[in-house]
């Protein structure tokens, strides 16, 4: 559900096809490619764990800049994927050179509180219990012990306004997305609406600015 309703959004952000679009990180399922050439686009998703075949590239955006370049993009499209890139003001400047859009889908894990770290946990062990295998970790100290460099929200905002107008940020429930329980989305928010645990996930939309722009052609 969480991808089809990114695929929602970013068809509301993206100009009517045809237009170029490069998905960064589409990961070993292929992302939103297949989606978005369902609807007309001309689809590129760039991902070293990318599927076989002529619309996926199996590289890093970073390694095929170069290439990348030359193809003329008018969006890209990030799942959940700048939070973890590093250097991140090298790899956005790389981003802003392909295209004027940006999509992104991302969540703020500097923003999991004990409260909302509680209610996951324990969520977790429950779906366990019934027999449902949720897609996130069990454990989120031992997660972050596994993943201390990822980027803080206000970090990632900061830098992505450095580049872009920003057009549209809203923010969502997340954990739900690891749990995959049947009530899982409607139990967070519930407790959102209750103000008992923090909005965790958010979506992103913005254009190039001019500085951005001028600068892209020299790297």
């Amino acid at each position: 559900m969480a991808v089809a309703d990114f695929c929602t959004f970013v068809l509301k952000q993206l100009p009517p096809p045809p237009q170029r679009v490069l998905e960064v990180g589409c990961g070993r399922e292929g992302g939103l490619v297949e989606r978005l050439a369902a609807a007309g686009y001309d689809v590129l998703g760039v991902d070293p764990h990318a599927p076989e075949g002529e619309r996926f590239l199996q590289s890093t955006f970073q390694e095929a800049s170069n290439s990348l370049l030359l193809e003329g993009f008018d969006a890209v499209v990030a799942g959940r994927v700048l939070h973890h890139v590093r250097p991140l003001d090298e790899g956005l400047d790389t981003l802003a050179s392909f295209a004027p859009l940006l999509v992104v889908d991302e969540f703020a894990p500097d923003r999991i509180d004990r409260a909302a770290q509680d209610w996951y946990e324990g969520q977790y062990r429950m779906l366990r219990a019934s027999g449902v295998e949720p897609n996130g970790p069990s454990d989120l100290d031992e997660w972050r012990e596994r993943h201390p460099d990822l980027h803080p929200h206000d970090v990632l905002l900061a830098a992505l306004r450095a580049r872009y107008d920003e057009r549209v940020l809203e923010w969502l429930p997340y954990l739900s997305r690891w749990l995959g329980g049947p009530s899982s989305e409607s139990l967070e928010q519930t407790l959102i609406d209750a103000a008992l645990v923090p909005l965790i996930g958010y979506r992103w939309a913005g254009v190039r600015t001019s500085a951005t722009r001028s600068s892209a052609p020299s790297r």
